[in-house]
């Protein structure tokens, strides 16, 4: 198999913790390449379910390296906490992970701004998940972040949060009127957490370039969707990272002429969670959607938002992101449903549009365009073979194809691992 870079087509949640751990099978080495801890990414072997936040999808598989790149934000807590978890249920992962020593560190003081601001903002809240993602990554290119490097290095880091002190201090008391940041505390509590994770710090970026090097196959994860990238996305209501498949470079220290494929995972129709547009969101309907496919946040718990299957942004993610490829996810919720709708168009006052407008403004003047498909009855989940899915679904896959100008290489029926057709080699 190649290296591959694995990347959300939409607005995230269209399944990719599962085809990483699918495609991790054959895989020397997953790394994961941006996000932080507001990623939620759902593996489901022997019939126990997995939500992994910040570790990659592959570490179910003992002979798999997992690195997170440096392109990832961690929150060390949340990462220790996901790492007991996964070895109290037989999971190996010392020996089996590797972190960016890189990887900016998010302390107390980023998710408490990450709700600071959220609560500055009122109706125009990004409803961001409180995790403190941003202020991160806003640190990290304000270049006053702390990295993993320092949080293991006692000194280091009471010197490097020494100086972020008083800036951040007169944000709490100034601006936002909380308390101020006790150093001590946190001193104390970020520096053992550091301790216990120094183990795992390490130079990714030789690491995997290593492998590459030994002619092995590695898996680049990313989090997130297309449309949530912070240049390419919705913005503002958008993550603060690169989601891009182009981040997969940057988000590891791996060149792009590396990178030698990319598969985009693609929901059978299309969610969001939180604020921003949806241009085929179901308003009667959608609460149908949601429940058929178990649509709530697997970090946060949150409703996502249901609508039709959207042509256009999925063509446009193809383009952003060059995959040659698509994986097509949870196509077996659809079962049953009478009449399915595909949004083949947008027009803003009689007139085609490629593309969501970057003023956002505009989308309220925004139309959808649909064809109709008719659905089937039956249930898929158990099928293993193209040729036996109903004629009507096999229209709605090769009518997706036709107007994302991709063919389909995975066919997802279901969580678990066998619960996919496979249609050809990657």
């Amino acid at each position: 198999m190649p290296n591959i870079v694995v990347v959300g087509a939409q607005w995230g949640d269209e399944g990719k913790g599962k085809i990483i751990d699918l495609l991790a099978q054959n895989a020397d080495a997953v790394i994961r390449y941006q996000g932080g801890n507001n990623a939620g990414h759902t593996v489901v072997f022997d019939g126990k379910k997995h939500i992994l936040h910040l570790v990659p999808s592959g570490i179910l598989h003992p002979g798999t390296t997992c690195l997170i790149g440096n392109g990832v934000v961690i929150d060390p807590v949340s990462l220790l906490l996901e790492i007991e978890a996964l070895e109290a249920s037989g999971v190996q992962v010392r020996g089996n992970l590797k972190i960016s020593e890189l990887a900016h560190v998010t302390l107390p003081y980023h998710c408490a701004l990450d709700q600071a601001y959220e609560a500055k903002r009122g109706k125009l809240k990004i409803e961001t998940t409180h995790r403190g993602i941003g202020p991160t990554y806003k640190d990290k290119f304000g270049r006053t972040g702390i990295r993993m490097a320092d949080i293991i290095e006692p000194d280091g880091f009471k010197s490097r949060l020494e100086q972020n002190l008083e800036e951040i201090n007169f944000m709490f008391e100034k601006y936002f009127s909380l308390p101020p940041l006790q150093i001590k505390d946190t001193i104390v509590k970020y520096a053992s957490l550091g301790q216990r994770l120094s183990e795992y710090v390490d130079d990714t970026a030789e690491i995997v370039n290593s492998m590459l090097d030994d002619g092995r196959m590695v898996l680049f994860e990313g989090a997130q969707g297309t449309f949530l990238d912070i240049d390419f996305g919705t913005y503002p209501f958008v993550t603060a990272s690169h989601t891009l498949a182009g981040g997969a470079s940057t988000g590891t220290g791996v060149g792009p002429t590396r990178l030698e494929k990319v598969l985009g995972i693609v929901k059978a129709y299309t969610t969001r969670v939180g604020a921003g547009p949806l241009p085929t969101e179901l308003q009667a309907g959608g609460e149908d959607l949601r429940i058929r496919g178990k649509e709530y946040g697997a970090t946060t718990g949150r409703p996502r938002r249901c609508g039709w299957f959207d042509a256009v942004i999925v063509r446009r993610a193809k383009m952003l992101n060059g995959f040659e490829s698509m994986a097509l996810t949870k196509l077996d919720v659809l079962s049953g449903i009478e009449k399915l709708y595909i949004c083949v168009a947008y027009k803003i006052n009689h007139e085609i549009v490629k593309a969501i407008p970057a003023a956002l403004r505009k989308t309220d003047k925004l139309e959808t365009i649909y064809e109709i498909l008719p659905g089937w009855k039956e249930d898929i989940s158990g099928i293993r073979k193209y040729q036996d899915l109903p004629d009507n679904t096999k229209r709605y896959i090769e009518r997706i194809e036709e107007l994302v100008g991709v063919k389909t290489s995975l066919i997802s029926l279901g969580e678990a691992r066998d619960q996919t057709i496979h249609m050809d080699d990657l």
